[in-house]
């Protein structure tokens, strides 16, 4: 901790109160993670997709409503068997050195994400080959689908667009997509350009002042981006208390958030969100490979204290957030809190009756709220015959455990919004096979038949009946209980009064498209 504090220490030295010198409007924003990469191929988390949405921009975009919205492209067509999407692109667009976005651009970074095989290209890796993506003219683009995918627009803002002659250009010898390149530098047409990072520190933004999509009329818009890395709240309460905080993360404790409301010139932003608080559990390990040993922690859960007291939050029925109305079956109940149940289950167990029962609980360290979660979770299962130990570990470690079954621990305290508008970006990214291997599907479900539905639900046009399957998908599995679900999150940020602007938006982080905020005061 005390190195990252000197780390952070330093940025904050650097950070100005949001009125800032030169009549620049400089913003501090707070993240509780490193920024990994910011290479549009690579993103994985939320820092990461935080970085992208302002570096880059995708052929589409997310409004606060959850619909897709043009962004580099203007227009699409859609042929009547699903498979090709002809984009057509703005005819002003410019990356951050002045050059034309043109279809070719897309081309390539399509086909490098592809290539790299990292990052999103799961999502599109068994639906486009590299030949069937084509610049038909200078802003038109043909994507034709090896089969029929649904929700295919919902994933297009993921299709962030790199300069390709910029990147061609300056790429060392041997690095064939820049790889080494795009790990260090922005190569896109998003608002922001990167000013300067240190990995684990911070990250600077300035504004592209010709960026196509524009700013705000209403106020000023913001200028500079500095985003401090810490954990520490001790630190963002400070950084509030000298005016200096633009907009905390969403993971302070109720605490932090109370102290921060009580300083002059700053509120607490609320929204509802389609992201989930989960206990992963590992469905392929012992014991937590055992239905009714699932269903045991489940029902041990004290859902009430955890939502009400120590991270609020609105009841999570299952998988799928009440966000996704429709995608949710109408007979879905909240989970209860019932220890005797909880007994009774454990009882059926093959694993009863020899002795405790042992599992290793993780959380991402050094966040309160989720160390408070993880005690009561081992308070309560030590209780009804389990053994918990309990195991904190950073982020990046959390994400190296998930890559196999024998290193996933049995249960992981894990949020898990939309990557993409979609309840397939809650089904599939969590619970399908062939999905397996990240964080977001710590659960190795690996049961045929939810990949079957899965399936059917993407290839199903019509909206109607693919939110049946949904509803399938969703109600399978509740009732194999391959995980423990504990809450929607509440979105809880402290914010300067000053800045105006946000609204949750159903994609991980695309809320913090800071083109989207100005700076309203005098």
């Amino acid at each position: 901790m005390k190195q990252l504090l000197g780390a952070s220490a330093l940025a904050l030295a650097a950070a100005l109160p949001a009125q800032a010198q030169d009549d620049k409007v400089a913003v501090t924003v707070n993240a509780v993670q490193i920024f990994g990469t910011i290479d549009p191929a690579k993103i994985n988390d939320y820092t990461e997709y935080m970085a992208a949405v302002n570096l880059y921009d995708g052929l589409t975009t997310v409004d606060g409503s959850g619909a897709v919205v043009p962004q580099l492209a203007e227009s699409w067509e859609i042929s009547e068997d699903s498979l090709t999407y002809t984009f057509t692109l703005k005819p002003d667009a410019t990356f951050q050195d002045g050059s034309p976005v043109t279809a070719g651009d897309v081309v390539y970074s399509l086909r490098r994400m592809l290539a790299l095989n990292e990052g999103p290209s799961y999502l599109f890796k068994d639906l486009v080959a590299e030949d069937a993506v084509k610049a038909l003219d200078e802003r038109t683009v043909e994507i034709t689908l090896s089969k029929v995918y649904a929700p295919f627009i919902s994933v297009t803002p993921l299709v962030l667009v790199v300069n390709e002659a910029a990147v061609e250009a300056e790429a060392g010898e041997g690095d064939a997509w820049g790889e080494q390149l795009l790990a260090e530098a922005g190569y896109g047409a998003g608002p922001y350009a990167l000013q300067s990072w240190d990995r684990g520190a911070q990250m600077t933004l300035s504004r592209y002042a010709d960026y196509h999509g524009g700013f705000p009329e209403a106020g000023r818009p913001i200028d500079e981006l500095r985003f401090v890395v810490t954990r520490d709240e001790a630190t963002v309460r400070a950084l509030a208390q000298r005016g200096e905080l633009g907009i905390s993360s969403q993971y302070q404790s109720t605490e932090t958030y109370d102290g921060i409301a009580a300083v002059e010139g700053y509120e607490i932003l609320t929204a509802p969100t389609a992201t989930g608080l989960y206990i992963k559990l590992n469905n392929q390990k012992a014991p937590t490979d055992d239905v009714h040993v699932r269903r045991a922690i489940a029902m041990a859960m004290d859902y009430a204290t955890i939502r009400e007291v120590i991270y609020p939050g609105a009841p999570l029925k299952g998988p799928l957030a009440d966000a996704f109305e429709a995608a949710v079956p109408a007979d879905a109940k909240a989970p209860e809190f019932d220890l005797a149940a909880a007994q009774a289950e454990l009882a059926k167990s093959p694993y009863a009756g020899q002795g405790p029962i042992e599992l290793v609980h993780t959380y991402v360290s050094k966040t309160a709220f989720e160390e408070e979660i993880a005690l009561l979770f081992k308070a309560t299962l030590d209780s009804i015959g389990f053994d918990v130990t309990i195991q904190p570990e950073p982020w990046n470690r959390i994400t190296e455990l998930a890559t196999s079954v024998e290193t996933t621990p049995h249960a992981t305290q894990v949020f898990y919004g939309p990557t993409y508008p979609s309840p397939d970006s809650v089904f599939y990214v969590q619970y399908a096979s062939d999905a397996a291997g990240t964080w977001s599907s710590m659960d190795w479900v690996d049961d045929p038949a939810i990949d079957e539905m899965i399936a059917a639900s993407r290839a199903e046009t019509d909206t109607e009946a693919r939110n049946g399957i949904y509803q399938d998908i969703y109600a399978k599995l509740v009732e194999d209980q391959r995980s423990v679900w504990l809450l929607t999150q509440e979105r809880r940020h402290a914010v300067n009064a000053c800045l105006e602007g946000f609204e949750w938006v159903p994609m991980q982080s695309w809320e913090f498209d800071f083109s989207r905020y100005h700076w309203n005061c005098d």
